[in-house]
């Protein structure tokens, strides 16, 4: 069996990191693995143009939707032709137009959807929110500085929705959540929807001694570490501004590290991430929308108990007061008792060790798509 992995980028991006993850893990397994990514940028800059225009010239939202109306015919590449199963992930920004993902279905593969947010099953946006037009048909997005019954949201699910109903894709959650609301759109609606998990190398991540990483790393053994990682510490959607409240109720006593672009460090090396994890007391993900993040499964791996609110995926991998503590959402004042709560319980560590290497161990994630790749 071949199976090509297509993913915008090669490295960048918690999807980009689940797909090398998955890729690795099959060929433990025996599958001959391909990639596909993204190999010209002007595709990119055309899209936002596009959604630039559509908004009559406002930046607004400008990176929250993605069109898909320019990008890549992948389906001419020598690993696409050989591939029994398309594996598609994350697509977007200008790799892979309506077009050419039209293409791809009609091709006669096997077609699984990895869907690491909720465009496969929207017009235009990654996290729909409270919005729930997508579950009958997209218009008046909100999302869009003009929206109106007849949008760019309305154009796009028009499109989609003829395409989608002419193909045989399997979608895939990584999270229970995902793959829920996946069931109530419409363009999902007569597919076959499952959820899978990510996967984690527990060579890599896995518990070691605390002093240890923190020498590695060169952080003090005399205060409590939150830990906050993403890949840009300003983006909104990820809550910094909740944490950093709810740190102002808590004592001196405790340091926050942040982990990413205009943080306190930009790792780059899984092994010193793996050292980071193990160095704090407790991983804080205040995400405001998410899936399933990678993050959480990294933490989790390294014995780390982690704090996150109420949404998207995050409380089926947080098991409340177990492994970890589910905070109510956008509650800064719960954040900060859930912090305190695992600080107090030093004995959730061995607990979500234990919780993640069941769950996220590549072998069982790696067979339960080889079950999907093979119906």
């Amino acid at each position: 069996m071949k199976v090509l992995i297509v993913n915008t980028t090669e490295r960048t991006g918690g999807a980009a990191i689940a797909a090398n993850r998955l890729a690795k893990a099959l060929r433990a397994e025996g599958v001959e693995v391909a990639a596909a990514t993204r190999r010209r940028m002007w595709p990119f800059y055309a899209e936002r143009l596009r959604i630039f225009l559509a908004n009559r010239l406002s930046k607004h939202n400008l990176w929250l939707t993605d069109i898909a109306c320019c990008g890549e015919d992948i389906t001419r590449r020598r690993e696409f032709q050989e591939a029994d199963v398309v594996h598609l992930h994350w697509v977007n920004q200008g790799f892979l137009s309506l077009k050419d993902i039209g293409k791809i279905l009609q091709s006669g593969k096997r077609i699984i959807w990895t869907m690491h947010d909720q465009w496969p099953y929207t017009a235009i946006c990654h996290y729909a929110e409270d919005c729930t037009c997508h579950q009958t048909h997209c218009r008046h997005c909100p999302q869009l500085v003009h929206p109106g019954a007849k949008d760019l949201s309305y154009r796009i699910f028009e499109q989609k929705q003829k395409m989608w109903q002419q193909a045989d894709i399997t979608f895939v959650g990584c999270s229970r959540w995902m793959a829920d609301e996946a069931r109530k759109s419409a363009l999902a609606r007569g597919h076959r929807i499952v959820s899978i998990p990510n996967a984690i190398d527990h060579r890599i991540f896995h518990p070691m001694p605390k002093a240890e990483a923190r020498a590695v790393l060169d952080l003090p053994n005399d205060k409590s570490i939150v830990l906050f990682i993403c890949q840009k510490v300003t983006d909104e959607r990820k809550g910094m501004r909740y944490l950093e409240e709810a740190l102002k109720r808590l004592p001196d006593d405790i340091r926050l590290v942040r982990v990413g672009k205009g943080g306190d460090y930009e790792i780059n090396d899984e092994q010193r991430m793996a050292a980071m994890y193990a160095a704090a007391d407790v991983f804080v993900t205040p995400s405001l929308q998410d899936n399933l993040p990678n993050t959480i499964v990294e933490a989790m791996s390294c014995g780390t108990p982690c704090v996150g609110f109420h949404v998207g995926g995050i409380p089926e991998m947080i098991h409340h007061q177990r492994d970890g503590y589910v905070a109510r959402y956008r509650d800064a004042n719960d954040l900060a008792e859930g912090i305190r709560y695992v600080l107090a319980h030093p004995g959730l560590q061995q607990e979500a060790a234990r919780y993640a290497h069941e769950t996220y161990n590549e072998s069982r994630v790696a067979q339960l798509y080889i079950k999907e790749y093979e119906r």
